[in-house]
């Protein structure tokens, strides 16, 4: 059991390093709503672990588990801000984003470790998933309504021009 907390430790900060990268990427191409948007979509599928019972969870740590990561999407939100650079829309690259996100893997490995000492690794995995969605929904949700209000605000430039 100890085996799999470290295994699933080193993926975890594996997923975390490419969030990282993938997060730079973008900040070299145009942002857009399919780009904001389809993340979550996609992360939605994960839901299909709830099928195979061995990683049903009681509904309450779930919801708890959630709200968790709603709260984590805070420090997100706030370093996601979008620049018009020529008639394009830019995800701005934050120097902040690197320590919050290396900060908030640290606080879920700390919390997971925790966490398996109560329940198996099937279940910790499926709330340790509700947490990161409960942490990407608001967090692109935000970035959604950021980037229209940059978007018009360029639009309405390009129109007095």
């Amino acid at each position: 059991m100890v085996l799999i907390t470290i295994i699933s430790s080193i993926v975890a900060l594996c997923m975390a390093l490419m969030v990282f990268f993938v997060r730079m990427r973008a900040a070299n191409k145009p942002a857009s709503v399919k780009k904001i948007i389809l993340p979550p979509f996609f992360m939605s599928s994960g839901f299909l672990m709830f099928l195979y019972p061995g990683f049903h969870v009681p509904v309450e740590y779930a919801i708890i588990a959630f709200f968790v990561g709603m709260l984590f999407s805070y420090p997100l939100i706030i370093t996601s801000r979008f620049e018009v650079v020529g008639k394009d829309v830019y995800l701005k690259r934050s120097k902040a984003f690197v320590f919050i996100l290396l900060g908030l893997v640290v606080i879920r490995l700390v919390l997971k470790t925790y966490i398996s000492q109560y329940i198996n690794v099937m279940e910790t995995g499926s709330l340790f998933f509700v947490l990161a969605f409960g942490m990407i929904v608001p967090w692109r949700i935000a970035m959604y309504f950021s980037y229209l209000r940059v978007q018009r605000e360029l639009d309405d430039k390009t129109i007095l021009t």
